[in-house]
């Protein structure tokens, strides 16, 4: 599109529903927002909005040309967030992005680093989506399984995620313990709610098990332990998680198999930044003493 001008005030007539409230936003006088619409659909051929007593309302060809506008605002958004964590100091947002799983190792960690470096703000961002770290999502993103391979992001291997399938005394009271690993298909299960889910020892349970025997299905890593924890069903948990919860015993050995490695992924624009970079030392100075 030759003239941006143009799209960014059908964008804000369309956000608003009237000239004067885009000329407000765009601190432009109306002439000029009934100018640059009128010349956008003149250019495409198009009506872009329906005009009436109330203001404008964009038609369908309007809506296509709009969300491309949106997507483009959003991207240019992020683009601001990521410029400004360019910055030499030690301040400002500090983004990082995980699995909810992670949360209680992370934490402590950003917690401690906040407090170490009092004009950062720390914002963390957990669940499935992968964040895009190309559009400013986030500074620092922790991910679990196969290497990323984005091209424009700088990878670290960072440690291995083990994995320990457990029961609670209360599931033990009520159904025993399974006798040996052929044996589970007789007992019930605590799993994630997305069936697609790429972890490997959820894959590894779903061969093992028929689906009638996944009794609770969660969303969270965490609502799944709570329901471990209260005797729902066998499920994985982490193994570190362990040492915090005597009442869970785990009922078959562990398989390498379960395990997925972790990795640190940043943009390739902020990697070499003062700030990125003084929270990954600190993270990984932390993560080797959790591991002496």
């Amino acid at each position: 599109m030759d003239n941006w001008d143009e799209i960014r005030t059908a964008f804000q007539v369309a956000r608003k529903g009237t000239v004067s409230g885009a000329a407000e936003e765009l601190g432009v006088h109306h002439a000029t927002v009934i100018r640059h619409i009128d010349a956008l659909e003149q250019r495409l051929g198009v009506k872009l909005f329906q005009r009436h007593a109330r203001g404008y309302t964009a038609t369908e060809a309007g809506q296509d040309l709009l969300q491309v506008a949106q997507a483009t605002d959003d991207q240019f958004t992020q683009l601001a967030g990521r410029i400004k964590g360019q910055g030499e100091g030690v301040s400002g947002d500090l983004v990082v992005t995980s699995l909810g799983m992670a949360s209680r190792m992370l934490t402590p960690i950003l917690v401690d680093f906040q407090a170490e470096h009092p004009e950062v703000r720390v914002r963390y961002r957990t669940g499935d989506r992968v964040f895009r770290l190309e559009y400013g999502e986030a500074h620092v993103a922790i991910r679990a399984g196969t290497m990323p391979e984005e091209p424009d992001n700088v990878v670290q291997p960072f440690l291995q995620q083990q994995m320990a399938l457990v029961a609670s005394d209360t599931y033990v009271a009520r159904h025993g313990m399974p006798k040996d690993e052929a044996d589970l298909k007789n007992h019930y299960f605590v799993t994630h709610d997305n069936e697609k889910s790429r972890a490997p020892f959820t894959r590894w349970l779903r061969e093992m098990v028929s689906d009638d025997r996944f009794t609770y299905r969660a969303t969270e890593n965490r609502n799944m332990q709570d329901a471990i924890v209260a005797g729902a069903g066998i499920g994985f948990v982490l193994a570190q998680e362990l040492k915090n919860h005597p009442e869970l015993t785990e009922v078959i050995p562990r398989h390498d198999e379960w395990s997925a490695p972790l990795w640190i992924v940043t943009h390739v624009d902020l990697h070499r930044t003062t700030k990125v970079q003084s929270f990954l030392r600190f993270l990984k100075d932390r993560i080797k003493s959790l591991e002496c």
